[in-house]
């Protein structure tokens, strides 16, 4: 009779957090121990995990994830924020969205208008050689017929930083950094303009950033500084940055003319995407299952997030098809405008801010590959955690029940798990994510169809079993 009555508080009070909060420390022990009804309960959606996992990774969806996100890619190619390649596949999504049967909508939201121009490096002494560049976004051109200079090659900020303002002064910086790990060395393309202008420096050029290259160029977005000089700034393939630094070091003079049109035109419309299984419980809670639709304007985008972004709305759609409307409403939402800095969900934030508290369970996303899933990491309470935990052990038969904290691959959710809402990503076997990460190398060569299979089932489960329990998850939000 008490824990029937505990699990009524949980009903009553956890949409708002606060009482709840008050309670769960009295339920759950530092050894993470649910009560025995809260567990049963979890327990028993391992029949209908099971059914999902065996319907799409071997039955009637098998390969479907694939299929798809392949038609779309070839037709669409890649969707930078801003062009009408985007646009048009938002078109296309809403219509594929509501032939699978979904409630499917769109959301304007304010997305960068960066265009890439003609770009072009030739290094002119001590030989002639050209060198291949990528504009990083947001990159302001140079003057028309371009720029000429002496390079200054640095490994690190430290580096440069000790050179007299004069010794860079006017000159090109090449920053060739070792990889780290992404989270280290895209600081170089992040903010080597800025500290470069900082110097005096005319342009800068960045080493790719990824541990691995077959003279592949990979771009992203940079950020320049208020009040500072912008000046132009592009990617250079990894053989090419450590040649020019091993050159320097050896104090011969090095030249490069560079010229770039690239541009930055403002703010331009763009759409969030959205297709809805409304829950059984009218005006529920919701239950968000996310990626990206736009990309950068090389490759595809295949992987980054096309992957992400389908089997987010598969599984939403094989929910749909197998006829499993959960308590509360599952939403798949496919963000605009990430690669420059998640305009889509903080568009889409500021436009549910007055109802969020209430209006979201669970954000779920995928945008660190599609690989072959190892299980999820997560962001939230620690009552919130050991809940979640429980229902990750559903995955076994997936062999998909590694935990990690907090969220690394959610981006886009981060807008609400960094204020303390819960959330989830996938967790990969993608160690080779950052060869193919913003590159022309992000193709459908890069996605398996087995492991698309297994990541749309894990998402398909887990976002089931969050939409359908009795209990909403604890969440502590900070203001």
């Amino acid at each position: 009779m008490l824990l029937l009555l505990l699990l009524s508080l949980f009903l009553i009070v956890g949409a708002n957090g606060s009482v709840l909060d008050n309670r769960v420390d009295d339920l759950w022990s530092d050894e993470c121990s649910l009560p025995p009804g809260l567990r049963k309960e979890i327990l028993s959606y391992q029949p209908v995990v099971e059914k999902i996992i065996r319907k799409v990774v071997g039955g009637d969806f098998k390969g479907e994830t694939w299929r798809s996100l392949g038609k779309f890619v070839d037709k669409f190619g890649p969707r930078m924020a801003g062009s009408q390649s985007l646009e048009d596949a938002i078109d296309y999504m809403v219509g594929e969205l509501a032939n699978a049967g979904l409630h499917a909508y769109t959301e304007e939201a304010n997305v960068t208008n960066w265009k890439r121009g003609y770009e072009s490096a030739t290094m002119l002494s001590p030989r002639k050689a050209d060198l291949p560049i990528l504009g990083l976004g947001s990159s302001v051109g140079t003057m028309r017929g371009g720029i000429m200079g002496e390079v200054v090659a640095v490994e690190s900020f430290d580096e440069l930083d000790a050179l007299p303002d004069e010794a860079v002064k006017g000159k090109i910086v090449v920053y060739a950094p070792p990889w780290e790990s992404y989270g280290k060395t895209v600081q170089y393309r992040s903010h080597g303009a800025t500290r470069a202008a900082k110097k005096g420096a005319s342009a800068a050029l960045v080493r790719s950033v990824t541990p691995f290259s077959l003279s592949t160029l990979h771009t992203g977005y940079q950020d320049y500084e208020d009040g500072v000089r912008k000046i132009p700034v592009a990617s250079v393939t990894v053989e090419d940055a450590m040649r020019l630094l091993r050159m320097y070091r050896r104090n011969e003079t090095i030249r490069i003319h560079l010229e770039m049109n690239d541009v930055d035109k403002g703010v331009a419309k763009s759409r969030n995407t959205i297709g809805e299984l409304q829950g059984r419980k009218e005006n529920s809670s919701v239950v968000v299952v996310s990626g990206h639709l736009d990309s950068w304007d090389v490759g595809v985008g295949a992987m980054d997030d096309g992957g992400g972004a389908f089997i987010a709305w598969h599984a939403v759609k094989f929910l749909k098809a197998l006829g499993l409307q959960p308590r509360r409403t599952i939403r798949a939402i496919l963000w605009t405008g990430e690669e420059q800095g998640y305009w889509g969900a903080r568009s889409y934030q500021a436009n549910h801010s007055q109802t969020e508290k209430d209006e979201f369970n669970f954000f779920i996303e995928s945008d660190i590959g599609t690989f072959t899933p190892t299980g999820m990491d997560f962001s939230g309470t620690k009552e919130a955690e050991c809940i979640f935990r429980e229902i990750l052990q559903l995955l076994a038969p997936l062999n998909a029940t590694q935990f990690a904290s907090p969220v690394d691959g959610g981006p886009d959710i981060s807008v609400w798990t960094d204020r303390g809402f819960p959330g989830a990503s996938l967790l990969n076997k993608n160690e080779k994510y950052f060869w193919f990460h913003h590159s022309n190398a992000d193709t459908m060569l890069v996605e398996d169809p087995d492991a698309l299979d297994k990541c749309t089932a894990i998402f398909a489960a887990m976002s089931y079993v969050i939409a359908d329990l009795s209990i909403e998850i604890p969440k502590n939000i900070k203001s």
